[in-house]
């Protein structure tokens, strides 16, 4: 940045802070308010940091800031605002910007304070600067706790993050341009921290119990000290070369010359450099140009070899989000004498500090006192010094905090977590990539560690570690975690050290566990098994299991053993209920919904011949749910319960699959209306180790290995060999070896098996030449395994190729889809096409229900798609529920719709007629509610005219049905419950949703009459009736849940007119995800619930009922036919003749159309109507009138008041 730009503002400021004389810095009066000046600045500065920018460029830090700190340390306060300015001005470039700006201008910003920050790093890196911080520090840490004042304790701070932003700012290598054993600027740093003592400091902040409110400042300096340093390395310092590092060396060598010799002799065979006008022109047979001919080779044969059809062409640009990740950590070896430093420092650290702070920093972790991804820093500690300790003199003791069972657990949490945020946060997924990177190499420091306490010679040691082995092995999180992290790899993301990490951990663990299985014989460990559950599904049709008789002759044959039993059971007092529970407590389902299971149940017990039980169950059933008098009433006599059971015995009681079906549906049909739960099973099983090793034999681990295996030449000799002993596990433990036969793959044995090195790769050359004999012995058996090569396979492929194909077949007929014959795709083909053309109805359910053979929804689908009929599966799904946004033209069209139709009687109706996208009726009133075109909900409601009752009624009964619908229409639904129906308003035809909300209750009821819903008419009816008597006894009202316990009355609840008939009577629908039965509302009074019962009452109905109830004898009747019609009769008659009595039809003598008209005063009504006065004065005139008049019903002017409706 150009000084010249520099703000005049800021430059005057900076000119204030004095000026440097020779290396005599003379500081200004207005020194100290400078400095709060720039440090206010800063606080204010824009998004482009431009004040920190400013700075920078003019050097403020290096010219000024630092002499004053150095030359002027006794002046506190200057000291103290010093101290405050660098450490803004030295925050890491990430935590200015919050991530690496994308913005071309924003990153140039970006690169620019990176560069000051590199430049201030250079100008620490000097023995004065960290002396005088050391200095004050050591006299800030002398002083006691009852001393120290808060601003002591804040400069400590200070000087901790300061020294930290100093550390964490990264090494510009392509300006620096040092080798290794060169001191860079970080080993200056370190080198300046070392001789002002800074690092004894470190370490007494570190093991000090009074000093552990700095240990996560603390750990962090240590961490950024050795970011870059290798611990192995490290620990062998001052040693001497080892002889594994000297052979290591030397088969490097080795290697390169091998190269060479190679690359010599391929020149010398090589023809003269002299080019020759007469070299020729060669056919290459077999080899295709781009047209139909053989390729026609230009040059000398010694360059055949290197023929390739790419050769010319430009090389594909890959997109920069498919480009593999870099790699951001990097090693290299400092200087001799700041390694001596950094190895005596990492001794000292493990013997006095490392458990004290590392049990710290865990504890503040835990308790959430530590900042956000501060866990990174224990990992990598955790990592780097345990290798530390392990490659010096391995002494258990001094990593024992890190060392246990919590430790995994806390890693493995930390890595999971980590694994699910890089699938999830995809934009930040390279930063969880890095932290995950951390938490495997910490997990694979935490093994390695155990595995050397195994070879210890202290027998309390390898206890110790056989233990911990013990836990880790028989939870199952530890045992898949390499197996998610394998399937879920992304190059992308991820870099080639994480693979290489990863593939070295997977390695050392199976070589654990497979030690462990061998030393123990078997091993229990620890298994979960998810469940898949779906929702309780009755079907169609009762199931019979094999033993179950199905004729009413055997039924009958058994009741009568059945009987003896009962009678006698019923006599006997001491038939005991305590042992019988008819619910199950464990089950996930409420007890309150296990009402119909406990009647399976009896009926069980019955079909079994175990009479003592099934009279046992019934009682204690009644005692469980005596609602409703489902078992029985209370005072019911023993007859009457043997009669009851007999009916239960012979009721087709709807039951749920069997667990064979259940899982054969779960595997042919998935249906989305079918909510799957998961829940988890946790039980014990032998482990066995090659089970285990079958989950990696999958297509992505392979390639994961495979990807790492290209780059065997940087490869160590150690990765290499983890690579080729997990593919030698899979083709030779495992009898895979066509898992193997992958075309990348055989190109990269050849690269391996032509390499002038190859030696060096002995194992890979051995390995390479087995998979191809196996893979050229299969080709000759199968010609087929040549196309294979294209393609990554899995083990049923695998399986096939060594079998051969259609070997899977006639092991797993079960999967296979079934067979259709000639006769059943007439039907379907039949019933298809005389179906599919029927509007409102599913052509699929029609087809099912038809269907000879019972099919899936699935299959039958898939077998009009097969055979032409349909075009896709897509044609066939079911309406969903969904939203739909109102569009600006919409919208207009809606107002302008209002405005036409605002003065007719029906607003809303002709809207719903005219408007072109449909909706639903309250859709409608919430947006013109919500544009502010009308202002309360009853601008909307349809007006009522005067009208007359017509006289030739009797009684009034047009008056009332008026009335009724007036008020159903008027008031329809409350809030909640219209907020319901609107999804499925909206999935229904508009014609039908305006057909069906005029009709009245009677009309409805006639309807459902006429299409086979009397009974569950009549259980309705009975059951407002019950409600009503328990409200009058009880004197208090709940929500009555209604729960049909029969399969007629659970289908006329699924009946969507039998739904618009219980909306109109005030039944409200089950909440959504808490109710799952339709409730009469807690607000309705006994004597409304009646009349709301009456007004279910059909005089077709009734005179059907007293038809019912004479006697008909056909010709041929047997005597049980005769006995069953009899009960019916009789309990047809008692039904009728308590309707009539509770419901009030039944008038005493006197109270004729009296009786009836003061019934008809009183309607069921959703709200409150409230007459005005207008009205009184109406009523009044009227009743002074002659009685013989025909009762007329005016225009009312009418107040409403919405009842807030009852939430369970």
């Amino acid at each position: 940045m150009d000084l010249y730009m520099m703000n005049c503002e800021l430059l005057a400021t900076c000119s204030a802070l004095g000026y440097l004389e020779g290396d005599t810095y003379h500081k200004e009066p207005d020194c100290l308010e400078s400095v709060k000046d720039l440090i206010r600045y800063l606080r204010h500065e824009d998004d482009t940091r431009d004040v920190r920018r400013q700075l920078g460029a003019a050097q403020i830090l290096q010219s000024d800031l630092l002499p004053m700190l150095t030359q002027h340390c006794q002046d506190k306060p200057l000291f103290d605002a010093v101290i405050r300015l660098m450490v803004n001005l030295t925050q890491p470039a990430l935590l200015c910007f919050g991530s690496v700006p994308k913005e071309p201008s924003f990153r140039r910003h970006f690169l620019q304070v990176l560069a000051y920050l590199q430049a201030y790093k250079e100008a620490f890196a000097s023995e004065k600067a960290f002396g005088v911080l050391s200095e004050t520090l050591y006299k800030l840490l002398q002083l006691g706790w009852e001393e120290r004042q808060e601003e002591d304790n804040l400069l400590i701070e200070r000087i901790l993050l300061l020294v930290r932003n100093i550390l964490h700012v990264p090494t510009d290598l392509d300006q620096e341009k040092r080798i290794d054993d060169d001191a860079s600027v970080h080993d200056q740093l370190l080198w300046a921290i070392h001789l002002s003592g800074l690092d004894d400091l470190l370490l007494f902040l570190a093991s000090s119990p009074a000093e552990q409110q700095w240990s996560l400042h603390v750990l962090e300096i240590i961490s950024l000290m050795f970011r870059d340093q290798n611990p192995e390395q490290l620990a062998g310092v001052g040693q001497g070369r080892l002889a594994q590092e000297r052979s290591t060396d030397v088969a490097e060598l080795e290697v390169l010359r091998q190269r060479e010799m190679a690359e010599k002799k391929t020149r010398a065979l090589q023809r003269g450099n002299r080019h020759s006008r007469f070299g020729g022109s060669y056919i290459v047979q077999g080899l295709k140009s781009i047209g139909e001919r053989d390729l026609i080779f230009h040059k000398g044969l010694h360059n055949l070899r290197n023929y390739s059809s790419d050769l010319g062409k430009q090389p594909r640009r890959v997109p920069k989000r498919r480009q593999a990740a870099r790699e951001l950590s990097i090693q290299r070896r400092s200087a001799l004498n700041v390694r001596l430093f950094l190895r005596d420092f990492c001794s000292e650290f493990l013997e006095n500090c490392y458990n004290r702070l590392m049990g710290s920093v865990k504890d503040h972790l835990l308790r959430e006192k530590a900042q956000q991804h501060d866990e990174t820093y224990y990992m990598w500690s955790l990592a780097f010094f345990m290798a530390f300790n392990r490659a010096a003199s391995f002494r258990p003791g001094l990593v024992s905090e890190t060392l246990s069972v919590r430790t995994f657990h806390f890693i493995e949490q930390n890595l999971t977590n980590y694994y699910e945020m890089m699938l999830t946060d995809r934009k930040e997924a390279a930063s969880w990539a890095r932290r995950m990177h951390l938490a495997l190499k910490a997990y694979q420091e935490l093994l390695a560690t155990v595995n050397e306490m195994d070879m210890s010679p202290d027998e309390a040691v390898r206890e110790s570690s056989r233990i911990i082995k013990n836990n880790i092995f028989y939870v199952m999180e530890y045992r898949e975690l390499f197996l998610a992290l394998f399937r879920k790899f992304d190059e992308r993301c991820q870099p080639r050290s994480f693979l290489r990490d990863l593939v070295e951990t997977t390695h050392l663990f199976l070589k654990m566990l497979e030690r462990f299985c061998r030393s123990r014989g078997n091993l229990v460990v620890q298994n979960k098994r998810k469940k898949r559950k779906k929702k309780k599904k009755v079907l169609d049709q009762p199931l019979a299991s094999g033993d179950v008789p199905s004729s009413a002759g055997e039924l009958e044959a058994m009741w009568l053993s059945l009987a003896e039993q009962l009678q006698c059971c019923a006599q006997d007092p001491e038939l005991s209920l305590d042992s019988v529970v008819p619910f199950d407590a464990a089950s996930e389902v409420p007890v309150e919904e296990q009402r119909a299971e406990a009647m399976v149940r009896i009926q069980d017990c019955l079909l079994a011949g175990q009479a003592p039980q099934a009279l046992a169950l019934l009682r204690s059933a009644r005692e469980v749910w005596p609602e409703g008098n489902v078992f029985g009433s209370q005072d019911i006599s023993a007859e009457e319960e043997i009669e009851l059971l007999k009916q239960i015995l012979g009721a087709p009681l709807p039951r749920q699959q069997g667990p064979e079906e259940q899982g054969a549906e779960e595997e042919e049909e998935e249906e989305e209306e079918e909510e799957e739960l998961q829940a988890v099973q946790v039980s014990e099983k032998e482990f066995n180790f090659l089970d285990y090793l079958k989950r990696f034999a999958s297509s992505a681990v392979v390639r994961a290995y495979v990807l790492l295996l290209r780059s065997y030449r940087q490869n160590s000799a150690h990765t290499n060999h983890c690579l080729v002993k997990m593919l030698h596990r899979l083709a030779h433990d495992l009898k895979m070896e066509a898992l193997l036969f992958q075309l990348s793959l055989f190109c990269l044995f050849n690269r391996v098996l032509s390499d002038p090195a190859a030696g060096a790769y002995q194992e890979l050359v051995t390995f390479a030449k087995y998979i191809l004999g196996k893979f050229f012995a299969l080709a000759a058996v199968n010609q087929k395994a040549f196309v294979e090569l294209l393609f990554w396979k899995n083990t049923a492929v695998v399986r096939e190729m060594a079998e051969g194909y259609g070997s899977l077949d006639g092991g797993s007929s079960s999967r296979r889809p079934p067979i259709w014959s000639p006769e059943e795709e007439a039907q379907l083909q039949e019933l298809y096409l005389a179906h599919r053309d029927v509007e409102g109805q599913d052509v699929v359910d029609v087809i099912l229900a038809q269907l000879k053979t019972p099919r899936t929804r699935k299959q039958v689908i898939h077998h009009l798609v097969r055979l032409g009929l349909a075009d896709s599966v897509k044609d066939f799904q079911r309406k969903g529920t969904h939203i739909v946004l109102w569009t600006e033209d919409q919208e207009l069209e809606l107002q302008r719709l209002f405005e036409e139709f605002q003065d007719s009687d029906d607003v809303l109706g002709h809207i719903m007629k005219n408007i072109t996208a449909r909706r639903s009726r309250a859709r409608i009133v919430d947006k013109l509610l919500a544009l502010g075109v009308v202002a309360e909900r009853r601008e909307l409601y349809k007006k009522r005219r005067k009208k007359l009752a017509p006289s030739n009624l009797p009684n009034g009964e047009e008056s009332r049905k008026d009335v009724c619908q007036e008020d159903l229409e008027e008031g329809n639904l409350p809030e909640e419950e219209s907020d319901e129906g609107e999804e499925k308003e909206e999935d229904s035809e508009a014609g039908q949703a305006q057909g069906s909300s005029v009709l009245s209750t009677e009309a409805l009821g006639q309807s459902l009459s006429q299409e086979g819903f009397s009974a569950p008419l009549l259980w309705l009816q009975n059951c407002l009736i019950r409600a009503a008597d328990d409200r009058e006894e009880d004197g208090c009202s709940q929500a009555v849940p209604l729960v049909p316990l029969t399969e007629e009355n659970e289908e006329a609840m699924e009946n969507e007119q039998f739904q618009q008939l219980l909306r109109k009577l005030g039944v409200r629908p089950p909440a959504s995800g808490q109710e799952t039965f339709w409730r009469i509302p807690a607000k309705l009074s006994p004597t409304q619930l009646r009349k709301i019962a009456a007004s279910l009452s059909q005089p077709e109905e009734e005179g059907k009922l007293q038809s019912r109830l004479e006697p008909t004898i056909p010709e041929e009747q047997g005597p049980e036919e005769e006995h069953q019609k009899e009960y019916r009769a009789q309990a047809l008659r008692a039904l009728l003749l308590a309707r009539r009595k509770k419901a009030g039809l039944e008038s005493p003598e006197g109270e004729g159309p009296a009786g009836e008209k003061e019934q008809l005063k009183m309607a069921p009504r959703k709200r409150q109507l409230l007459d005005s006065d207008e009205e009184q004065e109406e009523d009044e005139g009227r009743s002074k009138g002659p009685e013989s008049r025909a009762p007329e019903i005016p225009k009312k002017k009418r107040f409403q008041i919405e009842d807030e409706d009852e939430s369970d």
